[in-house]
């Protein structure tokens, strides 16, 4: 844990071969992280752009362009299993996600389906399945860890969504019958922010505000139901324009139980400035003022959930298409 006390854990939202063999090892072995994210975009800037995993390319050429893109996900996703395999024999968390076709995003039998073969092929105990929140993949979500298989659920953006991933983890937590496996609900937090901040800044609102205010709400209700194979995890946390420090969303989040995952250049920032005390997040009642005045100034946010969270997929999908054309 980074700050043991509080149960806060720090997790690195970047997955590449060199780096897992190098600056990854340092975060590890220096206290700083105990965990680490994937999705397609950082796999599509990896395999893309990285020298790294040219040979492994020529090797696998001529291969299905999923084939070759699992290869190589999969490669990266044990090594830093491996890394993290003693904090998660300590309990420290010493988690690695992977995340399903973005494509199946609606499809529950093809996600439990790609989920199982995944972990198998992996053959990693520290892996987590990560699975969009969407309604086929709450199903999908209760199967997997049903099977003792770890899960992140990703692309939470409503209360709604997470209450869904909280029922899904419950029943699928309580119905495994070869140990407990853990979950995480990713709540993405800064794309709020970017959306919203052009319009709230001419009501005179405070920018940077909207995302930690939805993620402490969400936060609340996760800690509220009280599973306790089940943490809130902060994702979507890099800084997109000027006007805070680069750290701001995850000093703004340091609430105890939770984690964050972080992009290497959030990450280093907020490292190298240390963490300020920890903090209570708002109340219900202080949360639910402050989205009153959100509505006043003619915000819908139940439109911002579903806008942000079909950009979201579709941020994968495209990132996931461009991969596998690429790869051809």
């Amino acid at each position: 844990m980074y700050l043991p006390n509080e149960r806060f854990s720090l997790w690195c939202d970047f997955v590449e071969k060199n780096f897992l063999a190098q600056g990854f090892l340092e975060l590890i072995k220096d206290g700083n992280i105990n965990g680490a994210t994937s999705n397609p975009a950082i796999f599509k800037t990896a395999f893309l752009t990285s020298a790294a995993y040219q040979d492994a390319k020529k090797s696998l050429s001529g291969k299905p362009p999923k084939e070759i893109y699992e290869a190589l996900a999969i490669a990266d996703i044990q090594q830093a299993a491996k890394v993290l395999l003693p904090q998660y024999e300590a309990d420290d968390d010493g988690f690695i996600s992977i995340e399903v076709d973005p494509f199946l995003s609606d499809d529950t039998k093809g996600t439990i389906a790609e989920g199982k073969r995944l972990f198998a092929a992996i053959g990693m105990p520290n892996v987590m399945i990560k699975v969009p929140a969407t309604k086929a993949g709450f199903d999908a979500m209760e199967t997997l860890m049903r099977e003792g298989i770890n899960v992140n659920a990703t692309l939470v953006f409503s209360l709604t969504q997470a209450q869904g991933c909280l029922d899904a983890f419950e029943a699928g937590g309580n119905a495994c019958v070869s140990g407990r496996p853990k979950g995480v609900i990713s709540v993405f937090v800064s794309r709020f922010d970017r959306m919203l901040d052009p319009v709230l800044t001419q009501q005179n609102m405070a920018p940077f505000t909207v995302g930690v205010v939805n993620a402490m709400g969400i936060y609340n209700a996760i800690e509220k139901r009280g599973l306790s194979h089940v943490r809130c995890l902060f994702a979507s946390t890099g800084v997109k324009g000027e006007g805070v420090s680069a750290d701001h969303y995850v000093q703004a989040l340091l609430f105890p139980n939770a984690i964050n995952t972080a992009p290497l250049e959030t990450l280093h920032a907020f490292l190298n400035v240390g963490a300020k005390a920890p903090h209570t997040p708002l109340n219900e009642g202080q949360i639910e003022a402050y989205f009153q005045e959100i509505a006043d100034a003619g915000v819908v946010m139940e439109t911002v959930y579903e806008t942000l969270m079909n950009e979201g997929l579709e941020a994968f999908h495209q990132a996931f298409r461009e991969l596998l054309n690429t790869l051809r």
